[in-house]
């Protein structure tokens, strides 16, 4: 089964690479992936923080809490798997960025992304198509860029999720 599944991520991103995309879709994937560093969270944690209503404390200990945990796990999946980024198997073909470590699987941007983004939306839920959009578009870039399978961004995903609902959980007991 695990082979199956990589020998299809191999082979989308071969697709991928070879899709002449425009020019703003190239910029907006790379703004995206460069939103997924943190410095799009960071500033969407702060606006929660400083404009959130009563909730504020409550969205922005979930999210961090979510994203904490997430970073946590992150590092501790990553290095059991193992999983080497495509850009290691064919660097002159994918080599759009420095990847930050050697390994793929989960995708850590992608967990982050939605981490905050739905632990966000929960509290906020007309403030969600504009946070999950941000969040899709970190976790397409991370694929289209080179970074990561398919399989890595949508396990990033979903752990994402799950640690946004329960962080939200927790912190609605605590707070």
């Amino acid at each position: 089964m695990l082979t199956f599944i990589a020998h299809r991520d191999h082979n989308l991103m071969r697709r991928l690479n070879r899709w002449d995309a425009p020019q703003w879709v190239r910029l907006w994937m790379l703004a995206a992936t460069r939103g997924g560093d943190g410095w799009l969270w960071y500033g969407i944690g702060l606006a929660v923080l400083l404009f959130g209503g009563e909730e504020r404390l409550r969205a922005a200990g979930s999210a961090a809490l979510a994203a904490g945990t997430g970073i946590a796990l992150l590092l501790r999946v990553k290095k059991a798997t193992g999983r080497r980024r495509p850009v290691v198997f064919e660097p002159h073909r994918w080599a759009t960025l420095l990847p930050p470590d050697q390994f793929s699987f989960p995708s850590g941007h992608t967990i982050s992304a939605f981490a905050v983004a739905l632990s966000l939306s929960l509290f906020y839920p007309s403030l969600a198509p504009g946070l999950l959009f941000c969040a899709a578009s970190v976790a397409a870039s991370r694929v289209v860029l080179g970074m990561h399978f398919l399989s890595d961004v949508l396990a990033g995903t979903a752990i994402g999720c799950l640690l946004a609902y329960g962080s939200v959980h927790v912190v609605r007991l605590l707070l």
